[in-house]
């Protein structure tokens, strides 16, 4: 699915209205995750915090009765694309770091990383953690030879 101008713009308002609930201050925010849910039948967005808190929502209409089989991957893909495009907004946002920005379907299941942010590092569209288990195989292999 390619996403519309509209789509795009509806994506970067709902980030914006996002990082204008967390202003950069002298206080900030003790979160880690800040959830977007997407439903594929109704197209709307939501925003929540940790506690469920919701933050913004809007209705994507290029999304409502979505059929696209990889709707959730080309969702991703818009959001990271957008977060990517902000970063330097989502970055100074009040929130305490390292924090992040995770996909969910209307379920409330996991389905994407979408962008951490945890002070000099960035990561978007991956695990912090990705590859970990080699890594310390590896190591673990040269400590004791």
């Amino acid at each position: 699915m390619k996403a519309t101008e509209q789509t795009i713009l509806q994506v970067e308002r709902v980030i914006n209205k996002i990082a204008q609930k967390y202003p950069k201050g002298d206080e900030v925010s003790v979160l880690t995750d800040i959830h977007i849910r997407v439903s594929q039948d109704t197209g709307e967005m939501l925003a929540f915090d940790d506690d469920e808190q919701e933050i913004t929502r809007c209705v994507v209409e290029q999304w409502i009765d979505s059929k696209d089989e990889n709707f959730y991957t080309s969702v991703a893909h818009i959001l990271q694309n957008s977060l990517r495009k902000l970063s330097e907004m989502v970055d100074g946002m009040g929130i305490l770091k390292p924090y992040s920005f995770v996909l969910e379907n209307d379920d409330k299941d996991h389905v994407a990383e979408l962008y951490l942010s945890d002070d000099d590092t960035i990561i978007i569209g991956g695990d912090l953690m990705q590859n970990l288990d080699k890594d310390l195989d590896a190591w673990m292999k040269e400590i004791l030879s």
